[in-house]
């Protein structure tokens, strides 16, 4: 499959109706999905025949893509049972087995899932409004969880910070891309039509036991 066709097969993913800022809902766009999917896929062979997490599974985009793509086992942990009953009949819209966890990932223990999930991808909270520095929580919490690697998205302005906090844990930090995450009006604190936000697209790469 090509990008360009995942990303069209994910323009029919439905979004939240009314997003919750206390959660920091922004959906993952459907040209951002693809690139993370297309990306961890085709050049890292983190998708395929993989179990797959998603960490604040939001709609369940990734989830999705992660299933058109070949993932061999999907699911999906939110703390918003209302964003999970769209992730739900999204999964059913594209005929996709994705199971859900209904849970606050700042503070679940996922010990039964350790060794079980060979790859997680997150679009976390960035943390700017109530929820300050949740997007490290949830990071630290999916490297220690998955086998493999993490895919997450990050504010390019965190960047320094975030390869440091690597370094402490372990683990092997690459910025796989620069992107642009479009912020459209959704809440009535936004003043402008919409708003782009300098994104990095990052992989960590859990070290082997020698």
């Amino acid at each position: 499959m090509k990008l360009k066709e995942l990303e069209s097969i994910l323009q029919d993913c439905e979004v939240f109706d009314e997003p919750k800022i206390q959660f920091e809902q922004y959906p993952t766009t459907p040209h951002l999905a693809a690139r993370m999917l297309y990306t961890a896929d085709t050049v890292y062979d983190d998708i395929e025949d993989k179990a797959i997490g998603d960490f604040g599974s939001g709609c369940g985009i990734l989830s999705i893509a992660a299933n058109i793509l070949g993932a061999g086992y999907s699911i999906g942990f939110d703390i918003d049972p209302d964003a999970i009953k769209i992730a739900q009949e999204n999964s059913e819209t594209f005929e996709v087995d994705i199971d859900f966890v209904n849970t606050d990932l700042s503070v679940a223990t996922l010990d039964r899932f350790k060794g079980k999930l060979d790859t997680i991808i997150m679009n976390p909270p960035f943390g700017t409004k109530n929820n300050k520095g949740v997007d490290m929580v949830l990071l630290k919490k999916a490297i220690e969880i998955a086998g493999t690697s993490v895919y997450s998205l990050h504010k390019t302005s965190t960047r320094d910070h975030i390869e440091k906090k690597a370094k402490e844990w372990g683990v092997t930090f690459e910025v796989v891309a620069e992107l642009k995450f479009d912020v459209p009006m959704m809440y009535k604190f936004h003043k402008k039509k919409n708003v782009e936000i300098a994104v990095d697209f990052l992989r960590f790469e859990k070290q082997e036991c020698t």
